[in-house]
């Protein structure tokens, strides 16, 4: 259940040390921190920093020392692994229903590298104050669990998938997870960043594509791909491991 936003406590903000404040109803546009009791969110906001994500930012790299955690408002960071020939594998995405970059243990370094994909914004904090945060329990604590849990998950998920998924099948689950995460029915991505991140040929993503805009589940124009019907990508991700990977999210972290 939700905190109910109070016309009061909208009206009640705090300003960081950076040039950005940091609003209630801000910071509650992600659902970790709009799960928290508002005395505990409250109790955040001077170590809150508003962040503009820009798209191709890399937020953290591979065994770099974790500093900050990134809690997502509308910006999406896609968690990836690149091999030292330079090829990137996504392995994970985040979005306002989660965090990136959680430290729980001191020098904890990155077991990926976060890259915002779609751009926005979002609020970090420090890593000591969540660990100093998390050692007290509360619901904060909780809720980072959660996510653990969801990002096992979704890990596991993709695994199978990359073993066990057609071509079609994969784009229209990566497709899902960021319609899931977004304001819109706007994707911002290009054929070849798909390809790249799932790991396949260019012209078969194309290919894929054209199959369905043919079909009227999705437009594509440069950059951009407009999703026209979320039924026909639930049906093309056949395989079931957008469903599986969604069903291990809380019914109230993603958009129905």
């Amino acid at each position: 259940m939700y905190n109910a936003i109070t016309t009061e406590s909208c009206a009640a903000t705090r300003q960081t040390t950076g040039p950005q404040a940091v609003s209630l109803a801000g910071a509650q546009q992600n659902e970790v921190l709009r799960a928290l009791p508002l005395a505990e969110l409250e109790r955040l906001f001077p170590e809150l920093e508003l962040v503009q994500l820009s798209p191709g930012k890399r937020l953290y790299d591979f065994g770099e020392q974790l500093e900050y955690a990134y809690f997502p408002t509308n910006a999406i960071v896609s968690l990836q692994y690149i091999n030292e020939e330079g090829a990137t594998t996504e392995i994970a995405v985040v979005g306002r229903e989660g965090v990136a970059g959680v430290a729980i243990y001191r020098g904890e370094r990155a077991s990926c590298t976060a890259v915002v994909q779609a751009a926005g914004y979002g609020y970090r904090l420090d890593a000591d104050t969540l660990r100093d945060m998390f050692a007290e329990g509360g619901e904060l604590a909780h809720q980072l669990m959660r996510c653990t849990s969801r990002m096992f998950a979704q890990l596991a998920q993709n695994v199978v998938s990359s073993r066990h998924s057609s071509i079609d099948q994969k784009l229209c689950r990566w497709l899902l997870e960021r319609l899931d995460r977004s304001l819109g029915n706007e994707i911002k991505a290009t054929q070849e960043t798909i390809a790249n991140l799932l790991g396949v040929r260019r012209e078969s993503i194309t290919a894929a594509a054209c199959k369905l805009q043919q079909e009227g589940v999705i437009q594509c124009r440069r950059g951009v791909i407009v999703v026209l019907d979320r039924s026909g990508l639930e049906l093309g991700a056949g395989c079931g491991c957008y469903f599986a990977a969604r069903l291990a999210s809380a019914p109230d972290t993603l958009s129905a």
